[in-house]
């Protein structure tokens, strides 16, 4: 896309977020549901760190990254998600140039450390599968501090560049940006310099960073399926696919909605533009919803602290009797226990 020679050129100072271009008298019923599914995320990802970072006997490896991913998911969904409401609800449809750069790194950089994470964790359980004479020697939290680091840097690293591309654009077209954050190609596709490198950096990023996570991920689970299906034992051969079955769920609700936000945007022209903007808004919506409810489920140690937690809270509330404490306290272990064997 080149410019024409008499077009005049400007700095945009404010964008104007139109929301889901197409659906405008929907914008209040369709922020209802977006509400909700913050909300949940909110408290859900919040009570997850909190039980993870009190309870000491949860400082372990599997834990830590569950709560670094519940961080990513935290960063992710406030950094879009209330500018969105906000569009919808108030009209509050004008962000500044800076705010709008500063949304855009944080989208993306929460998105590279998430996949980071992901790695992390599927790392994790293929040693405590394959490998769990050396679990402890090789993840110990000196380890694992570094991780998180080098998923910050590398995240920082990855992303800074976009930034810096669409610093350098030069615009001459409108200020208004048919979404309701502020997307990468969303933004790029408003300049009227030739945007070939941004388009194809997006493209490298996707491929070597995102799709190079997804392919180890999968290469570990393959190793980790094969460790299992040899265990003699079918009581363990089930705990562990119980354990793992978590992660699965997890990772194919992050990586399915990105992927095919991305090449839907990239590829997909015939798709209708209410349709890629509803897509784009899965993966900030859906994942970070999700992912606590699944670990709180999935995970037996999780699963009791907050039956635990939640107890503590009710009992305070209608001020039952030590006695009946304990026997509800009783009642709901011996339901989670239940429902975690079938």
């Amino acid at each position: 896309m080149m410019p024409a020679d008499n077009h005049t050129f400007f700095a945009p100072v404010t964008y104007i977020l139109t929301g889901i271009p197409g659906t405008e008298e929907s914008h209040v019923w369709i922020a209802i549901p977006f509400c909700l599914m913050y909300v949940t995320t909110l408290y859900g990802n919040f009570l997850l760190l909190f039980i993870i970072l009190t309870e000491q006997s949860l400082h372990e490896p599997m834990y830590l990254f569950v709560s670094m991913l519940a961080t990513a998911d935290l960063l992710l969904s406030t950094t879009t998600v209330p500018k969105m409401l906000a569009v919808f609800w108030f009209r509050a449809r004008e962000i500044s140039f800076a705010s709008c750069l500063t949304q855009m790194f944080f989208i993306h950089a929460s998105f590279i450390a998430e996949s980071a994470i992901l790695l992390a964790m599927a790392f994790d359980r293929y040693v405590a599968i394959c490998d769990p004479l050396r679990y402890t020697t090789w993840l110990t939290k000196s380890v694992i501090g570094k991780i998180g680091l080098a998923v910050v840097t590398r995240s920082f690293c990855i992303i800074f560049p976009l930034i810096f591309l669409v610093k350098q654009l030069k615009f001459c077209r409108t200020n208004l940006l048919p979404h309701n954050y502020c997307d990468y190609m969303g933004v790029a596709r408003l300049a009227c310099d030739d945007i070939t490198v941004s388009v194809w950096y997006g493209v490298a990023v996707a491929i070597l960073a995102i799709g190079l996570d997804a392919v180890l991920i999968a290469l570990s689970y393959g190793l980790i399926l094969r460790a299992v299906f040899r265990i003699p034992s079918k009581d363990a051969r089930l705990k562990a696919l119980r354990t793992c079955g978590s992660h699965v769920c997890v990772i194919l609700m992050f990586y399915m909605p990105g992927f095919f936000s991305f090449f839907a945007h990239r590829f997909g022209h015939i798709i209708p533009g209410y349709i890629l903007i509803l897509l784009a808004n899965l993966y900030v919506l859906i994942p970070p919803m999700f992912n606590p409810i699944v670990y709180a489920v999935t995970t037996k140690e999780i699963l009791k602290r907050v039956i635990n937690l939640f107890y503590r809270c009710c009992s305070r509330s209608f001020l039952l009797s030590p006695r009946r404490q304990q026997k509800m306290l009783w009642d709901l272990e011996i339901k989670a226990r239940f429902s975690l064997e079938l």
